[in-house]
């Protein structure tokens, strides 16, 4: 097959509208949760109901997209995502943070949804140009990081209630999204594909090659999502405002996903393993950033790091991931990958806000370095086992 490149493009565009829905939900979010609750500690609890309504989604919505084709699972995504925004400005409008943990369980089964949209790049490019199709369709996220929160301080105070207008303004970049995923042309999956043939899932998962894949993007999004989710906390008990918490979170994410223009070409280049590597380093680089200082400087600095580190892991971890399936095998692997990922990011997710109530930001990030160092182990614990040549490139990966 030859690479569609249009398609490519759409996924991107994609990519850039869940970004922006994401990226803007978790500048707000803990702000949100802190205003909602009389129980501070639990002021991130809505980016824990967020992640766990992705978690109980993904392997569901990976299986009927196989059945039913990428742009319908799209599209409904898209639609689930207006409802959840409905329920969150319901949920603001009454001041119940328990509606409120609902409207992010909801939102969540969006974000299942579009992170499909990587492994979809995948399927329409040619073999060689795999990981390059990955990176490039992550690299979309770019336009999101400055999107999100952005839409989320012009929105913050045009209602009574404060956010209201943020949701409003997010509902509405999920049609924009709609538009878009309409014209997405994904090849429908072929009968072996979507027949749910081929090994046991528990065979699939003790491979060698998913266990690192699942470890390098499973891992490696929760230790980041643990200190973006906790990054406007942080920020505003030391006293710093929230349009700088919303910068922050934008460079952050512009450092998640501006290399991916190049990622791809680095695991052409070098190989997936030591990028995953590289990835790890990077990101403990950003961990230690942030134990030397808590200006606005620092966290821009800290954030970018860790925002590179993930994505040298991530996209290292699913490209890995395609070699561990075969055609039959392919939506229950990608489906168990990222129910792996988000069970990682829910407890992350659940730790963050009381973590750095509690025990602050420095303790954070103290507490995510040996994990980081295990990603790091793991690779080149896998990269040093005899490995057979990727297909079309005579490279080891």
């Amino acid at each position: 097959m030859t690479t569609s490149y249009r398609n490519i493009f759409l996924l991107a565009c994609c990519q850039a509208l869940l970004l922006t829905n994401a990226a803007g939900l978790i500048a707000m979010n803990g702000l949100v949760g802190y205003s909602l609750t009389d129980t501070k500690m639990l002021a991130t609890f809505g980016a824990t109901t967020y992640v766990l309504g992705s978690a109980l989604s993904t392997m569901p919505m990976s299986l009927w997209m196989a059945r039913v084709g990428r742009r319908r699972g799209f599209m409904a995504g898209a639609l689930i995502n207006i409802g959840g925004c409905a329920i969150a400005i319901l949920a603001l409008s009454v001041h119940s943070f328990v509606l409120y943990c609902i409207a992010t369980a909801v939102i969540g089964i969006y974000n299942a949804v579009g992170l499909q949209y990587r492994f979809a790049a995948a399927e329409v490019a040619a073999k060689p140009d795999k990981a390059r199709a990955i990176s490039l369709v992550l690299a979309g996220g770019i336009a999101g990081g400055f999107l999100g929160p952005s839409i989320t301080r012009w929105g913050k105070d045009l209602f009574a209630a404060p956010f209201l207008g943020s949701f409003v303004l997010l509902a509405a970049v999920a049609i924009v999204a709609l538009a878009v995923q309409a014209q997405v042309d994904v090849p429908k999956p072929a009968a072996e594909e979507s027949g749910g043939g081929g090994r046991p899932l528990r065979e699939i998962v003790r491979q060698p090659v998913f266990i690192v894949a699942a470890l390098s993007g499973g891992l490696g999004y929760g230790l980041m999502n643990l200190l973006m989710t906790a990054t406007p906390l942080a920020m505003d008990f030391c006293s710093l405002p929230y349009s700088a918490a919303a910068f922050v979170i934008s460079w952050h994410v512009v450092g998640m996903f501006a290399p991916g223009f190049v990622t791809g070409n680095l695991i052409a280049r070098f190989g997936v393993l030591r990028i995953i590597v590289c990835g790890a380093a990077v990101m403990a680089l950003g961990a230690a950033v942030a134990l030397h200082g808590v200006t606005v400087a620092h966290f821009i600095a800290a954030l970018v790091l860790v925002g590179i580190g993930w994505n040298f892991m991530y996209t290292g971890g699913t490209t890995l991931l395609t070699d561990a399936y075969r055609p039959g095998e392919k939506a229950r692997t990608q489906g168990a990958n990222d129910l792996i990922m988000f069970t990682i990011m829910g407890v992350s997710s659940f730790s963050s806000g009381a973590m750095v109530s509690s025990a602050g930001w420095e303790t954070m990030n103290w507490s995510a370095l040996p994990f980081i160092v295990l990603i790091a182990g793991v690779a080149i614990w896998y990269g040093r086992r005899p490995q057979p040549a990727i297909a079309g490139t005579g490279r080891r990966p």
